[in-house]
């Protein structure tokens, strides 16, 4: 037998999975536990080769329980005066707690995987920082689906509260009256036309990004280990501030999981329709806005690899078609 030969027979199984999926080879666990004997057993293979992705799916299914449950409950309870304080168990700042404290304790289960949670993020970071283009379906499809199971079980939860508070079996869509499918996602205000809706979204999505990519500046002040923390502020501010309009989306995993997942049981085609169509705006806007903010950072204050620190501030790679192509050793440094 070649040396050759002995060296692929000891490479682990799961790394060569993971590479063919678009993972690093190595999962991102400490070495004792790779090589723990119970690696051996069939689902902690599994585990071993779909570790970021799970944490993607889990990571958005808790922002999404969080953030869809604090709606829920501020909706729902509206109107009961046995609550504390006599009417309803919160108010909309209790959204902006909900969905912050939802994104916080996601960036904790989601850690190992980057804990992006949100494709338009995962996009600017293939974009801007490295993260192999490769990762991007995958993470997208975990991301969605934690959103879209996370909504299903906050609607089994309510299930009950939503037959009580709309009728029993009845689901409306706003801007009717007692309409409930806006716990599951984003509706604008009626008011708007569709340039405000594009504009307050793309707004909000530039902000989150710039931010973003300054907490994680370590030439920067930095947010560090307080990362997490910061991002509830984050949230919590966009919510507070420019939340009214169109519900802060910022997210098609957010937005569109829990759409689909309204509209399967029951809701109809209104949620597609509502606004005028308003549907694809939480879908595409945030990829717009992420890229721009991070644009207007990197070409402002970052001063790491990043495109826009390349020949014509990064626009030499796009007319050579290499937009797409990023260093080895950047992927390997920041993921």
């Amino acid at each position: 037998m070649s040396p050759n030969a002995a060296v692929v027979e000891h490479i682990p199984s799961h790394h060569t999975i993971r590479a063919r999926i678009g993972l690093k080879a190595k999962p991102p666990i400490d070495d004792e536990h790779e090589l723990a004997q119970h690696q051996e057993y069939l689902w902690s293979r599994i585990r071993l080769v779909l570790r970021e992705p799970f944490a993607e799916f889990w990571g958005t299914f808790i922002m999404v329980m969080f953030g869809n449950g604090s709606v829920a409950q501020v909706l729902l309870s509206t109107g009961i005066t046995s609550a504390p304080g006599g009417n309803a168990f919160g108010q909309y700042q209790s959204i902006s707690w909900g969905w912050g404290i939802g994104v916080m304790l996601g960036v904790y289960v989601a850690g190992d995987s980057g804990a992006y949670l949100n494709p338009a993020i995962t996009f600017a970071s293939c974009l801007y920082r490295g993260l192999p283009w490769r990762r991007f379906p995958i993470y997208f499809l975990a991301q969605l689906l934690g959103g879209f199971c996370g909504a299903g079980v906050v609607y089994a939860n309510y299930i009950s509260a939503i037959n009580n508070y709309e009728g029993n079996g009845i689901r409306t869509v706003p801007p009717a009256k007692k309409a409930t499918a806006g716990i599951f996602c984003t509706y604008p205000a009626s008011f708007l036309p569709r340039a405000n809706m594009f504009f307050s979204e793309f707004v909000a999505s530039t902000l989150l990004m710039f931010v973003i990519f300054a907490m994680k500046d370590d030439s920067n002040l930095g947010a560090g280990k307080l990362f997490p923390l910061g991002l509830f502020f984050l949230i919590f501010g966009l919510g507070a501030c420019f939340g009214f309009e169109t519900g802060y989306a910022l997210n098609l995993a957010r937005d569109f999981g829990p759409r689909l997942m309204s509209y399967c049981v029951g809701y109809g085609h209104e949620v597609w329709s509502a606004g005028g169509y308003y549907f694809w705006i939480p879908m595409v806007v945030p990829f717009l806005g992420c890229a721009f903010g991070g644009l207007l950072y990197d070409v402002f204050i970052y001063t790491g690899e990043s495109p826009v620190n390349t020949p014509w501030i990064g626009t030499k790679r796009v007319v050579q078609g290499d937009v797409m192509r990023r260093p080895k050793s950047a992927a390997d440094n920041k993921v």
